[in-house]
C-alpha cells in the first residue's frame, strides 16, 4: 500500500437528520455539508468548533454510528462500508469526553484492560502486556489494576481509555474533546499522553475541541467548522497564528489576553459576533487558498 494514502479521508461528506418532533411538523437538520478532509497516517488533525458545529457527527460517522446522506468515507483508501465491522473497530477507537460514563463503574480497571487483550492479543502473555499498557500511558499497575473507576481521578480514568483503545491495536484514535472535564491543572499531561503516543506507536489522531489554543499543543493540521461546514483548513501554525476566515478570527479572540483590558459598556464584540455568524451559515461555494496548504471558505 501506498505511503501517501491518508488513514483516513472523508470525501464531499453530508449528513441530514429528520427531526420528528412529538407535535409539530417534521423538519430536517443539515449537520454536515460537502465535508471533505484526510488525516495522514502517523498525524493529528485538530477538528475545532464551537457545539453544534458538526464536530462530534464526524467522529461518529467515521466510527460507523450514523450512515452518511451523500459521500464517502476512506480508510487507507478503502470504502470504510466495504471493511468488515470487527477488523474496521480494531483501527478505529474514540475516547470519549465524559471519562467516568466511558467506563463501567462495576469493574475494576483490571477487567477494563483485558478484555480487550484477550479478544485481540491473544499471542500475547495477558499480564506483560497489561502492565505494557499502563507504562504506555503513564499509570503505576500496583496502584491502579485493582481500582475501580470511582477510586480514580479523572485523568487517570482517560488515561484508561486510552489504553483500553491501544489494547486492540487502534491506528486512529477519535479524541472528542477529551480534556474538557478534566481540571486545568491535569489537561496539559493529556494532551501530553496524547503526543507521546503519536510520536513512539505512529497513531493518527482526529482531536475534536471548542478550544482553539490546545490544538497548537498537539496538531500539526488544524480545521475550523462552523454550522456544518470547514471555513478554514490548514498547517495549524498558519490557521491558529494567522486566521483568515472571520469565524476563525473571532475563535482566536475568544482566548483570553491578560494585555488586553475589557471597556465596560462597549457591544462592538456582540455586534461582530452576530454578523460573522450570519456570514458563517451561508452556502460554502469553494476554498481559496491563502497560502502553502492553507485554504479559506468563500461564501
Amino acid at each position: 500500500m501506498q505511503d501517501n494514502i491518508p488513514i483516513i479521508a472523508l470525501e464531499n461528506l453530508s449528513k441530514t437528520f429528520e427531526i420528528k418532533p412529538v407535535f409539530g411538523a417534521r423538519r430536517q437538520v443539515h449537520a454536515l455539508r460537502n465535508i471533505s478532509l484526510d488525516i495522514p497516517a502517523g498525524r493529528s488533525l485538530a477538528l475545532v468548533g464551537e457545539s453544534g458545529s458538526g464536530k462530534s457527527t464526524i467522529g461518529r460517522m467515521i466510527l460507523r454510528h450514523y450512515p452518511p446522506s451523500s459521500g464517502v468515507i476512506r480508510f487507507r483508501g478503502q470504502d470504510i462500508t466495504t471493511i468488515d465491522r470487527r477488523i474496521y473497530g480494531r483501527s478505529v477507537q474514540m475516547v470519549f469526553q465524559d471519562p467516568f460514563a466511558a467506563l463501567n463503574p462495576a469493574h475494576r480497571v483490571r477487567h477494563h484492560l483485558m478484555r480487550p487483550l484477550l479478544l485481540h492479543q491473544p499471542d500475547r502473555d495477558p499480564d506483560e502486556a497489561l502492565r505494557a499498557l499502563l507504562r504506555a500511558v503513564d499509570l503505576d499497575h500496583a496502584r491502579t489494576v485493582d481500582k475501580y473507576p470511582h477510586e480514580l481521578s479523572g485523568g487517570q480514568r482517560q488515561r484508561v481509555n486510552f489504553a483500553r483503545a491501544l489494547a486492540v491495536n487502534a491506528r486512529l484514535i477519535i479524541a472528542d474533546e477529551p480534556t474538557s472535564m478534566l481540571d486545568v491543572s491535569i489537561r496539559k499531561s493529556v494532551l501530553g499522553l496524547m503526543r507521546d503516543l503519536k510520536k513512539e506507536m505512529g497513531l493518527s489522531i482526529l482531536y475534536i475541541t471548542h478550544d482553539i489554543a490546545t490544538a497548537q499543543y498537539l496538531a500539526e493540521d488544524t480545521a475550523v467548522m462552523f454550522g456544518g461546514q470547514i471555513v478554514e483548513r490548514g498547517p495549524t501554525g498558519d490557521v491558529v497564528g494567522n486566521p483568515q476566515h472571520p469565524y476563525t478570527r473571532l475563535l482566536r479572540a475568544a482566548i483570553p489576553d491578560p494585555a488586553i483590558r475589557l471597556r465596560p459598556g462597549t457591544d462592538s464584540f456582540a455586534r461582530q459576533v452576530e454578523e460573522v455568524r450570519r456570514l458563517a451559515t451561508t452556502a460554502v461555494i469553494g476554498m481559496s487558498v491563502v497560502g502553502s496548504g492553507h485554504l479559506v471558505a468563500e461564501h
